[in-house]
């Protein structure tokens, strides 16, 4: 995907981008690297709520509405609702065991409570996270092999769509091949029809988080963590075109440089290509 996306000329007229996107199989959707705008006063509170989650990613919006005012935000709770909303926040709390309403038919069991990820492609988490930026915000899209930690693809977008989603999932089972699981959080982009028939029509098992429970899918959330401590962060970005070149090395230092100690400080290139010499 990545490379199919530095192929796309965006300064001439013709064709258009619609024309090679078609062509290339790329979601357009991928490519509008304008960040996402909000008040200064807002993105300074969704910086905030980004770096407190992972300190006290249990803190619901009554314990965050009574910080941000300790810090001298003036902030109502019908508006720090929404920017969590935006900034992804998930309070994680114990999953209630109550019977699964109409609303919630196209959610998926939970696949990976007593399963042990033993090989490449045997299982995938896919998930959205905010990424702040000097000016806006974007968001990111991965998809991590829970074996090896290798992160197969990803894709920044201004907006969060089921296309953009699944147009980056479909990319990614064609170039890797199709995983027996995808793991993902009950998100609409990943209940939408789109990606569940995307997963169907593969013959891949569709598992969810429960709802509160973000930590269902750890892998990926320790991903987050590594991207924005050891970049985001450190490296806060005018443009979307900067941002997308900054995460462009940081993941191809992430697969080919850094080891891991629960792959025996392997780095995840190297456990993953493990699956196409044992082929």
């Amino acid at each position: 995907m990545n490379e199919r996306r530095t192929m796309i000329e965006t300064e001439r007229i013709y064709p258009g981008i619609r024309r090679q996107c078609t062509l290339l199989g790329v979601c357009r959707s991928g490519l509008y690297y304008t960040p996402s705008v909000e008040t200064d006063k807002n993105l300074s509170i969704m910086r905030y709520l980004d770096a407190q989650y992972f300190k006290t990613p249990f803190y619901g919006e009554r314990r965050l509405l009574s910080i941000l005012r300790k810090e001298g935000y003036r902030i109502n709770i019908k508006r720090l609702r929404r920017l969590m909303r935006t900034a992804r926040w998930r309070t994680i709390y114990p999953k209630r065991r109550t019977t699964i309403s109409i609303e919630s038919a196209r959610k998926y069991p939970y696949l990976l409570r007593e399963l042990k990820a033993e090989r490449s492609n045997q299982i995938w988490a896919i998930d959205i996270t905010y990424i702040p930026m000097k000016r806006g915000f974007m968001y990111l899209f991965a998809i991590i092999d829970l074996y090896s930690r290798y992160v197969i693809d990803w894709s920044l977008s201004n907006t969060m769509t089921a296309e953009w989603c699944t147009s980056v999932s479909k990319e990614a089972i064609s170039r890797y091949g199709k995983p027996e699981i995808i793991n993902s959080d009950q998100g609409s982009q990943f209940t939408a029809d789109s990606h569940i028939e995307l997963l169907k029509s593969n013959g891949i098992q569709i598992s969810m988080d429960g709802k509160g429970r973000a930590m269902d899918n750890i892998f990926i959330e320790r991903l987050w963590r590594s991207v924005k401590q050891e970049y985001v962060y450190l490296n806060p970005c005018d443009t979307g075109q900067e941002l997308w070149r900054g995460l462009d090395e940081y993941f191809r230092f992430y697969n080919k440089e850094r080891v891991h100690q629960s792959i025996d400080n392997m780095t995840p290139e190297k456990v993953y290509n493990q699956l196409e010499r044992a082929a």
